[in-house]
């Protein structure tokens, strides 16, 4: 017996041709945490849902398709990538704009399709429809290696504060795709962030096996609200060293060019996708940083109290308030 041979029908074979079988892994550790982490974990399973909207996260006048779906795989995988996880199965809901040619409706299936199956991830379902502007939604489970994971609330006095990576670059990339269109050849690194950031997606994972047992979350809202959710949530006070900031060279470049503030970019730009974690370990490995990895930055010291400053460079300190995007 075969499907109708309809648009709707071979749109969802087209993502399904090739997907990785269902395995029988369960997780190997049984824990229970409902919302308030990047991930909930449910009977083991760590489980988070992102959402991409046309306009609103990606415009396919200034992105291609597949870095569309790129971008919005990232912002799943870095969820659990942040809660010391690796990504295993997904489900897949999409709202394709009504609009949209048959071309970029094929991009965008083939896409999903060698996304997840590049990164080892079972699609499993999920739902297709039509609208007035496109959207992704995916919700994806992964499993940890280690026998907890990594929370924001698990910050302790002594801790120091560390970023993978380097700040701003996403912010940056947006600023000129808004401002200044026409310079986007000049600073193509950071546009092509914004549109598509590539990331160490096992980071997480990594730091569970470098034996890191700290608060750890991914920079999606911009480093000064994502200090303030580890602070609130672990019930302690962190300092910020503003020198010690790595500050992208790229976007140091273009703020001087711009007459811009590198800080600006650095404290309160979003969907960067870098891991913030703090940890007792000063001396692992993993923290001198990898080729692989990249540079791992000591910005920071964790201590009794509550609320986040930010240590300035020409001295003095200051209270680091949450600057986060809001959709609302």
């Amino acid at each position: 017996m075969k499907f109708p041979d309809l648009g709707e029908f071979r749109f969802v074979t087209k993502i399904l041709e090739g997907a990785r079988p269902l395995r029988k892994e369960p997780p190997a550790y049984r824990s229970w945490l409902s919302a308030g982490d990047d991930c909930a974990i449910f009977d083991g399973w760590l489980v988070t849902k992102d959402l991409s909207v046309e306009n609103t996260h990606f415009r396919l006048d200034w992105s291609s398709p597949e870095q569309a779906v790129e971008k919005h795989i990232v912002s799943n995988v870095s969820d659990v990538s942040s809660m010391g996880g690796r990504p295993k199965i997904a489900l897949l809901g999409l709202c394709l704009n009504r609009n949209w040619s048959e071309e970029t409706r094929n991009r965008i299936a083939e896409a999903f399709a060698q996304g997840f199956e590049r990164r080892g991830i079972t699609l499993i379902g999920g739902d297709t429809v039509a609208g007035d502007v496109g959207m992704f939604s995916t919700t994806l489970l992964g499993t940890t290696d280690g026998e907890t994971a990594l929370l924001r609330s698990a910050a302790k006095p002594g801790d120091h504060v560390f970023v993978a990576g380097t700040l701003g670059k996403s912010d940056a990339g947006l600023w000129i795709l808004m401002n200044h269109p026409e310079e986007a050849k000049r600073f193509p690194r950071l546009v092509e962030y914004h549109l598509s950031p590539k990331i160490c997606e096992d980071a997480g994972a990594q730091l569970v096996k470098q034996g890191v047992h700290g608060a750890c979350m991914d920079i999606s809202d911009g480093l000064s609200s994502e200090v303030n959710h580890l602070a609130l949530s672990s019930g302690v006070s962190i300092e910020i060293d503003e020198e010690k900031l790595p500050i992208d060279d790229d976007v140091l470049e273009m703020c001087e060019y711009f007459g811009l503030s590198p800080l600006k970019f650095a404290l309160n730009g979003g969907e960067e996708y870098e891991l913030l974690f703090t940890s007792e370990v000063t001396n692992s490995i993993y923290l001198k940083g990898t080729p692989k990895w990249g540079e791992i930055h000591d910005v920071g010291l964790v201590s009794c109290g509550s609320g986040v400053s930010l240590k300035r460079k020409l001295g003095g300190r200051i209270t680091l308030n949450a600057q986060a995007w809001s959709h609302l």
